[in-house]
């Protein structure tokens, strides 16, 4: 059956001229390394608009291994968030956005869900309008937002062993959930005897008990939604976690009678564990950042070589930031497509939802190793909104590759691709002198042009914000850029750096040991110019961190001299008590008692 799925795909990835042919083989890895090889049971949410689905992802999510807990840089307040303008970051952490305007969200999300002892990879999808699931096959759908979302939603259900079928038991079966069911039983239906999946209907949004008086509606509905032949719902509340229980308990059926079909241990906890605390196994985090209609989306998919992520010439397209694994050579990714950032003063107020998908963007740049700044051929010139989201980048703490993308808009024969790059980068240099020789790769992610060039050079930047120096290797640095320019004296003293040490990477971090407690601003810059050039660190903040040292570090605590005589204090006082023995009088102040011949 894969290779069938992977023959269909020959065709797809084959236009272009055969640019698109590299994509077929990542296409492979990608649905190796997400086929069901570790037995973890894929759960999607699916059902009609605005019927909580974001909302019971985000509760079954795993805060730790997804991350999705309150980080300590959120608390400050930046000058480059500000330029950015998003607002508190208080409302949500890492979770889905969820907003009461119907249609939130887009693209399908995944992550790891854990219930108990249980893992399982969960994935969140939209909402199902039912009356475009034929008009998303269509001709006309093909290329539209809403036939993408439709697609992206039915392609979930299919690579699925459960469904959990989410409706507003308050408003019953509508069409929407009609069309919805009449099309998961198409499904079932569809003779794919490879694939064991189960459907389960949820009633959301019963809070309490009142639900289930005579006087109510909905037992109705309930009674009503049972004839769709996927047996009897199951009465929840996703925002106030009521008939979580029962949720756990078909997840957890479920996951054991997939581990017993693949001869595997009955409980993944012990394996999940040993995944995520082993650190050779931990992919590398990459954030595709940039403004709005640059490319980002359509970047992802070219590298993915598969329709991922809704991609669009309409800006604003992508929302929550999604998260795909992938695998680059035999080498783990995780890609993370964010929406478009722009200005604070371009947003609509009452808009929410851009709000928060800039935040949920920052907060993955804030968690990747490395981010890559798409700009846009087309505007010339670098905007202002991308310098502060670089800055954003450098002041983190992360790597940062630019990727100038559209580059067949620009380039001919007599304007190559390097004079492109090459215009990009002295452009950053220019308006921001601390991202001078920054790695740029000029692509055209539609056309697939020199975007296998993209992931070298991100792995390369990842190397280098890794490394660990050694400290003599720092030491002779600092003394040869000492010998060429020595710190200027302070207050009349002259100033000394005695030695350095790296007391971490990602980012690389570094500890001046000197006489003064800091140093002036332009000798630092100097410094890390000078570092930079000689390490090769550039794309990223070094940050050189001043500590005050009068003392030898080097020097024997036991050897300090007391300047109270031989044997300090207490043989002061035995030859005090001595002398008065002999003499019945106290030794005078100033004089010392000769000492006895023993």
């Amino acid at each position: 059956m894969f290779l069938n799925q992977c023959k269909s795909k020959i065709g797809i990835l084959a236009s272009k001229n055969g640019v698109w042919m590299h994509g077929f083989f990542n296409y492979c890895q990608r649905r190796t390394i997400s086929s069901n090889a570790n037995a973890d049971l894929i759960v999607s949410i699916l059902g009609p608009p605005n019927a909580g689905k974001s909302t019971l992802f985000n509760r079954l999510m795993c805060k730790e291994s997804n991350r999705a807990y309150r980080l300590g840089s959120d608390k400050k307040k930046t000058r480059s968030n500000a330029r950015i303008g998003y607002r508190s970051p208080s409302k949500r952490s890492g979770g889905a956005i969820v907003t009461p305007v119907a249609g939130t969200t887009r693209d399908r999300r995944e992550c790891i869900g854990r219930v108990g002892g249980t893992t399982f990879r969960l994935v969140d999808t939209a909402g199902v309008d039912g009356e475009k699931i034929d008009h998303a096959f269509g001709k006309q759908g093909k290329h539209s937002m809403d036939g993408a979302m439709i697609r992206q939603t039915m392609e979930a259900a299919k690579q699925s062993d459960l469904v959990l079928l989410m409706f507003d038991a308050r408003l019953g079966v509508t069409s929407d959930l009609a069309e919805t069911v009449r099309w998961l039983r198409k499904l079932s239906n569809a003779g794919d005897q490879q694939q064991h999946r189960e459907i389960v209907i949820l009633a959301n949004k019963l809070e309490g008990d009142r639900w289930a008086s005579m006087d109510s509606n909905v037992l109705d509905n309930l009674a009503e939604v049972s004839r769709a032949g996927f047996g009897e719902a199951i009465p929840i509340s996703a925002e106030h976690g009521e008939g979580m229980v029962d949720v756990a308990e078909i997840i957890d059926k479920y996951t054991l009678e997939k581990r017993q079909r693949f001869g595997l241990p009955l409980t993944n906890e012990e394996t999940y564990k040993k995944n995520t605390d082993d650190d050779n196994e931990k992919p590398l985090q990459l954030a595709i950042l940039g403004r709005q209609n640059v490319g980002k989306s359509t970047l992802v998919n070219s590298l993915l070589g598969e329709e991922r992520v809704i991609a669009g010439d309409t800006p604003g397209l992508t929302r929550d930031s999604i998260k795909v694994p992938w695998l680059w050579k035999e080498r783990p990714v995780q890609i993370v497509d964010t929406a478009g950032i722009r200005r604070g003063l371009q947003r609509e107020r009452s808009d929410e939802i851009e709000d928060l998908a800039v935040l949920d963007a920052m907060r993955a740049m804030k968690l990747a190793d490395v981010a890559v700044l798409v700009l846009d051929a087309q505007a010339q010139y670098i905007q202002r909104q991308e310098l502060a989201i670089a800055d954003s980048v450098v002041r983190e703490g992360r790597a940062l590759v630019v990727a100038a993308n559209k580059m067949d808009l620009v380039v001919d024969d007599e304007y190559t691709k390097h004079d492109f790059a090459k215009a990009v980068q002295e452009q950053i240099e220019v308006r921001f002198p601390m991202l001078r020789k920054t790695p740029v790769v000029a692509m055209s992610s539609l056309l697939g042009h020199n975007v296998k060039k993209l992931m070298p050079t991100v792995f390369e930047a990842r190397d280098r914000w890794a490394r660990v120096m050694p400290t003599g290797v720092l030491n002779r640095w600092l003394q040869d850029v000492m010998e060429e320019h020595s710190p200027p004296s302070q207050a009349g003293r002259a100033t000394k750096i005695k030695y350095i040490i790296q007391t971490k990477g990602r980012p690389p971090t570094f500890l001046l040991f000197c006489n003064v407690s800091e140093l002036p601003v332009n000798y630092l810059r100097y410094l890390t110019r000078h570092f930079q050039d000689s390490f090769n660190f550039f794309g990223m903040e070094v940050r050189l961190v001043v500590k005050k040292s009068d003392k030898n570090p080097f020097g024997n605590k036991s050897n300090k001299k007391s300047f109270v005589g031989i044997g300090g204090w207490k043989g002061r006082q035995k030859r005090m008590i001595a002398q008065l023995k002999k003499t019945g009088m106290p030794t005078k102040k100033g004089k010392r008692g000769k000492r006895s011949k023993s």
